[in-house]
């Protein structure tokens, strides 16, 4: 089966698995990254490796028609972490597929890692759905993979399982079973929706539970948490904390050791062990 890609490194293992399964690439859309939090680098090596063609800009219905007439409908148009709506595809290709990292119907949206972790999922997993035109992650149900979350789960490790997940689903239900999959596709029914996050949804509260507290810093690992820290805010990468009764107001500052800072919060203690200024700028935007 030959597949058009679109997405970036986030669920870049979709792209390996339909490979490992003998799916033939032929072209690649993906979009601009900043680097920081959104990478591309590794689809985009390897789709030159293979000499496919490369789209950074929207995909547009007239992108899937020159598709559509180069290799008439067999071919798969295969969605990954992409952010915009692709209209257009239908009667013009075999399939069109998406992979969420949730699952669907728990969990719509545009990013629902951290969220799974804040609210203390014990399971979590990766749909693959049909492509919906007129609604993002609403498609029938192709194939789920389902996995534990762990207590201690971290937004890095469950980022790692969802994207060990996607290549199992691509490489196995389907890279080997599509056509049927797609025969016996599944309605979702009624879902969750999760908007993106906002900065109030990064910001420490040490009025929490110290459990809460640090939580909230291992839903957004590297992503980072925001903390006021003295007339300052910062980001915080990594945090660590105990259990401890004392008399010190949440979000006080009782110690500092070289780069560790140790803040109250109710029932115990934070120590923020990598953070970093929040530049001025931000800082106003950010209180606003």
């Amino acid at each position: 089966m030959k597949f058009a890609f679109a997405g970036i490194d986030f669920l870049g293992s979709v792209f390996d698995g339909l490979v490992e399964a003998g799916w033939q690439p032929i072209k690649l859309f993906t979009r601009p990254c900043d680097g920081v939090y959104d990478f591309n680098d590794v689809v985009v090596a390897r789709a030159r490796q293979l000499r496919l063609p490369i789209q950074l800009s929207r995909i547009r219905p007239d992108d899937i028609l020159a598709l559509h007439q180069a290799h008439g409908r067999d071919w798969t148009l295969v969605v990954a972490g992409y952010p915009w709506r692709v209209t257009g595809w239908q009667g013009r290709v075999r399939h069109a597929i998406n992979f969420h990292p949730s699952p669907l119907p728990t969990g719509r949206g545009p990013y629902p890692l951290f969220k799974a972790i804040l609210d203390s999922y014990e399971t979590w997993g990766v749909t693959a759905h049909v492509l919906a035109e007129d609604g993002f992650d609403t498609g029938d149900i192709l194939a789920q993979d389902i996995f534990a979350v762990d207590p201690p789960e971290t937004h890095e490790t469950l980022l790692s399982k969802c994207r060990m997940a996607s290549q199992r689903l691509a490489s196995g239900p389907i890279g080997k079973e599509i056509a049927n999959r797609w025969r016996s596709a599944e309605p979702q029914g009624d879902g969750s929706y999760w908007p993106r996050v906002t900065d109030a949804d990064r910001t420490l509260d040490f009025r929490q539970d110290i459990d809460a507290v640090l939580r909230q810093v291992r839903a957004f690992g590297a992503v980072e948490t925001i903390a006021r820290l003295g007339d300052g805010r910062v980001f915080v990468a990594g945090a660590e904390g105990w259990h401890e009764a004392h008399r010190h107001v949440p979000g006080t500052v009782v110690h500092r050791y070289r780069r560790q800072v140790i803040i109250a919060a109710r029932g115990g203690y934070v120590q923020l062990t990598r953070w970093s200024p929040v530049p001025l700028a931000e800082a106003t935007q950010i209180g606003r």
